[in-house]
């Protein structure tokens, strides 16, 4: 059994992970990233549109914004990813239960209701609002009422002041931003994580400052590419299932793969979602805090289809490519176009229960089903052409993410645990992740938020460590991270 050495491991190489060791190394400390797949990036996943020359589709995560998601966006400049502001304006789509169709205009989601339905709308939306707003964005479980609202799920909150709509509006919400209804996440945890989006109006948002603004024209998996492309020679290491993670006498820890390769370090950061701790074995076990906390998030149903076409036929008919859908399996779509690049395409979202109900169909009927719900929407404004390509990607499919975006709490959990259980190193073994960000928990900014804080974490340690060996007399110099640092901090 072969055995490498550094002063870090990072175990997972998304967005987190990277810019956790690239902030690591950059401190004059070796850091090596294990990754159990074939690519970097996690859930961002960036891939060519078509068989024409330029254009690129993200399968995974897509927005940001310029203004409020600040970590990302500097990356975003950095790496030179080119800004596609979001298309909100044309006339829109509503599908009912019942397959029947509303166009309106795109900012008016609740054209052609009426009557009771846009008060009890307004009324679950000053609710969750009100809510957001007096909750305690850093630690939720000490906000007013946060027994009650951890008691109870969204649904069920939702519904007290809207039994006509609101359980059918909260979990159109739910599904859109985690994957899952409003009956199976508890309402102190969708709160909280709507505080940390700035709100349920940014959240929600395609607009200036809003948690949807901003594409990418090159993907935004080039951020991860960049990021990896910082790393020192040979510390990446591609297609390394970690097994296990061992504290060794020394302190020290022992990372087993699945393939028998170990590696040692002083600090360990996991870079995986909570709801996946329980992949890896850790000796000693982690804390029971820290354990039900992986036994109790799960990771909701989301899938893409994205529908590539030679030109932009919803353009021409003044159309959004904006459909929001209440019978599935689609639930929303999205123009995801990049002109320069004569990239025309529209991403379906396919999440939650309607998602799951689709993702027992074979290939060849998923297609037809996400075909024939598309044409029968938008035809009724205009002759819908064949793609050119479709690209689906089912994240629960895939072994080492098993959903997507974000774990979610269901009731009791929040206030059981504690809101810092999710960032609470275990001895030398530190915790990263968009879930573990105070602020855009479930984005691309949270994760790069939260490896910024894990990376700081580890280097006020190696440091204090460095001054601790130099004040006992050892020469400082052999000590690892001395050697990588720049020659003004030496």
């Amino acid at each position: 059994m072969s055995n490498k050495t550094a002063d870090v491991i990072v175990v997972g190489a998304g967005l987190s992970g990277l810019q956790t060791a690239v902030r690591i190394q950059a401190a004059g400390f070796s850091c090596l990233v294990l990754e159990a797949n074939d690519r970097v990036g996690g859930k961002t996943l960036s891939i060519k549109s078509s068989s024409k020359p330029a254009g690129a589709n993200d399968i995974g995560a897509a927005w940001v914004n310029d203004t409020n998601q600040s970590e990302i966006w500097k990356l975003f400049e950095k790496y030179n990813l080119g800004a596609e502001i979001q298309r909100t304006f044309g006339t829109s789509f509503r599908q009912a239960p019942d397959g029947s169709t509303v166009a309106h205009p795109y900012d008016d989601e609740s054209s052609g209701q009426g009557g009771y339905i846009d008060e009890e709308l307004l009324r679950v939306y000053m609710a969750v609002h009100e809510a957001v707003e007096a909750s305690d964005l850093e630690h939720p479980e000490a906000s007013p009422q946060a027994q009650k609202l951890d008691s109870i799920t969204l649904a069920e909150f939702c519904q007290e002041v809207g039994p006509n709509i609101g359980a059918v509006a909260a979990s159109a919400v739910t599904a859109a931003l985690l994957g899952v209804e409003a009956d199976e996440v508890s309402a102190l945890f969708i709160i909280n994580y709507i505080k940390s989006g700035r709100g349920l109006k940014v959240i929600t948002s395609d607009k200036k400052d809003g948690g949807q603004y901003i594409r990418a024209r090159r993907g935004m998996q080039t951020i991860s590419k960049g990021l990896a492309g910082e790393l020192a020679q040979d510390s990446l290491h591609l297609n390394t299932v970690v097994r296990s993670v061992h504290q060794k006498d020394d302190q020290s820890y022992e990372v087993e793969t699945t393939a028998g390769t170990a590696f040692t370090a002083k600090h360990i950061i996991i870079s995986v979602p909570t709801s996946l701790y329980g992949s890896i074995e850790f000796t000693p076990p982690l804390p029971e805090k820290k354990r039900k906390l992986g036994e109790s998030t799960t990771l909701g149903y989301y899938s893409k289809v994205v529908l590539v076409f030679d030109k932009p036929w919803w353009h021409a008919t003044d159309l959004s490519g904006v459909m929001t859908s209440y019978k599935g399996p689609i639930s929303f779509t999205r123009d995801t176009s990049a002109p320069e690049d004569d990239q025309w395409s529209i991403s379906c979202f396919v999440v939650g229960e309607m998602g799951r109900v689709w993702n027992k169909l074979s290939e060849a009927e998923r297609r037809e089903a996400i075909l024939e719900q598309f044409n029968s929407v938008f035809s009724t404004a205009v002759t819908v052409p064949q793609p050119i390509a479709i690209h689906e990607q089912r994240w629960s499919e895939q072994p080492y993410f098993l959903g997507a975006p974000s774990p979610i709490m269901a009731p009791g959990v929040l206030t059981s645990l504690g809101s810092y259980v999710l960032r609470e190193p275990v001895g030398n073994i530190h915790f990263v992740g968009t879930e573990t960000s105070i602020v855009w928990k479930g984005y691309m900014d949270g994760a790069i938020r939260s490896g910024q804080r894990g990376a700081d974490e580890v280097i006020a340690r190696l440091r204090d460590i460095c001054k601790h060996i130099d004040s006992w007399g050892f020469p400082l110099m052999f000590h690892p991270g001395f050697l990588a640092r720049p020659a003004s901090e030496k």
